[in-house]
């Protein structure tokens, strides 16, 4: 009995499953109570850890956001690669895949507690989730550098610079998914991502049929 109760404290406070507790913890909170009015207390509470565990492995309940924010980064980079190698991805796609994956999700609402509307962009709305979307920007850029750095690669593109393009693929995407997710209308949908696409795959080097120049 000693050594099962052993083996049952030893699971319990594991370092990756406290994060992972801690983390889920804070996504429900934050999307139910709102991120300003979620304590580390009640973090702590709702993961079953200690308050000293959330600041040992996140340091402050903004790192915690910035974390849910890096998360939520990776998942949309998965989304947008899907089964390609990294070289074979087309602009065109990877929108498509983004905004199409934005519009059935809504994640950063539910995290950050605040609701895209019309003329009202959700990544201007709320001050503290900052944090969050600082993050998932950093970690979703970072990644196509990466893919515009193998597709070029591949393809011969030159005279781009990677840096810029990737940072603007960024914030052109952002904009177009803040206006589709304002709009029930399915037209405007179809026109915001037919000129995301056409401007990205220019920024990019790439034709309008999506074919690297």
């Amino acid at each position: 009995m000693a050594s099962r109760a052993a083996d049952t404290r030893t699971r319990r406070y594991d370092p990756a499953e406290t994060r992972q507790r801690v983390l889920a913890a804070a996504h429900m909170l934050f999307a139910t109570k709102g991120y300003a009015a979620t304590g580390t207390a009640d973090i702590a509470r709702e993961a079953d850890v200690s308050e000293g565990s959330i600041f040992y492995h996140f340091g402050s309940k903004k790192n915690l956001l910035a974390e849910l924010g890096r998360s939520y980064g990776e998942t949309m980079i998965a989304v947008m690669q899907g089964d390609d190698a990294l070289a074979d991805l087309e602009p065109g796609v990877m929108v498509t895949r983004c905004i199409d994956w934005c519009l059935q999700h809504r994640e950063w609402e539910t995290i950050t507690g605040e609701a895209c509307s019309e003329g009202k962009p959700a990544t201007m709305m709320n001050p503290d989730a900052e944090p969050f979307y600082r993050e998932a920007r950093h970690t979703t850029v970072a990644w196509v550098e990466k893919q515009m750095h193998a597709a070029h690669a591949k393809h011969g593109v030159i005279g781009i610079n990677i840096g810029y393009a990737a940072s603007f693929t960024f914030a052109v995407v952002g904009e177009a998914i803040d206006a589709s997710v304002a709009t029930s209308d399915q037209g405007i949908r179809a026109a915001v991502l037919a000129e995301t696409i056409r401007f990205v795959r220019a920024a990019c080097g790439y034709t309008g049929a999506g074919t690297p120049t």
